[in-house]
């Protein structure tokens, strides 16, 4: 998306260990993780790169649902976003040499109802283990699932492209 975007855009891996404090508050916890991969980054940036780190955390009643690690950890998180509302936060860090800035979008989304044959279709045919609350919303069960989102629909696949966008022509404005 980055590339979409018109930015020369390089991919790193960046290994952090993705914890955060318990008291947390859920709002805060993708922007916290996106700096902590941020701080990870060690290599020292050039005067006209912006490192981007990111991270979308899956809220529902209260409770982070990450990345499930089963198949029933998967079926067992759509089913309980089924038929009902959650909200997805993506938190993003751009660093440049002289300055960061953290942000955090919201997108809340609504599920239809699912039948467990659904449920079991999708997690049996795509790759739900990488993704925050076991879905992508440009996958197939987002297509026949998703009944209404309010907010950014990017932000739902892991980044908020428009905001992104803004905040990176400030940054760059400021450089």
């Amino acid at each position: 998306m980055l590339s979409q975007l018109g930015f020369p855009t390089r991919y790193v891996d960046v290994d952090v260990e993705e914890v955060v404090a318990p008291d947390t508050p859920v709002e805060c916890i993708a922007a916290g993780l996106a700096l902590l991969k941020a701080k990870g980054y060690a290599l020292p940036l050039a005067v006209d790169e912006v490192l981007v780190t990111a991270d979308t955390i899956v809220v529902h009643k209260g409770e982070v649902l990450g990345k499930p690690h089963s198949r029933q950890q998967a079926f067992d998180m759509l089913r309980s976003l089924s038929g009902d509302r959650h909200t997805v936060f993506t938190g993003v860090c751009l660093k440049s040499r002289e300055r960061q800035v953290v942000f955090t979008e919201r997108t809340d989304v609504v599920f239809r109802r699912l039948t467990e044959r659904d449920i079991a279709y999708y997690v049996d045919l795509n790759s739900c283990y990488d993704k925050a609350g076991a879905y992508g919303i440009q996958e197939w069960i987002g297509m026949i699932g998703v009944e209404r989102i309010e907010g950014c629909y990017y932000n739902v696949m892991g980044l908020p492209v428009s905001r992104l966008y803004s905040e990176l022509q400030q940054l760059i404005a400021k450089s």
